[in-house]
């Protein structure tokens, strides 16, 4: 059954559980193993491309100066690095003809 809203391990699970014939400990499995070796890939610092889906990129982000909304005082925003995702243009497509 699908969470309302939002796509879990649990319905991911499910899914290949059905179309694919899987075990549920064997599909919750495989998801939990794709997941790991998304996040290794990224600790080590390399981007993650999933044809036709998109791109995790990890991005450096220098130091920079924000400002405290409330008060208006400056304060610096030291560096970091960032995830983020970029949508393929199949993905992109999907989304824009609703399917």
């Amino acid at each position: 059954m699908r969470s309302v809203g939002t796509l879990t391990r649990a319905d991911l699970a499910d899914t290949i559980n059905n179309q694919v014939g899987l075990s549920r400990a064997d599909a919750a499995e495989m998801v939990e193993s794709v997941l790991n070796h998304m996040t290794d890939a990224l600790e080590r610092g390399e981007n993650v491309k999933i044809s036709g889906f998109g791109t995790f990129l990890l991005r450096d982000k220098g130091e920079r100066v924000g400002r405290n909304p409330k008060t208006g005082v400056e304060v610096p925003i030291t560096p970091r690095r960032v995830l983020t995702f970029r949508a393929s243009q199949i993905m992109k497509e999907r989304i824009m003809a609703g399917d």
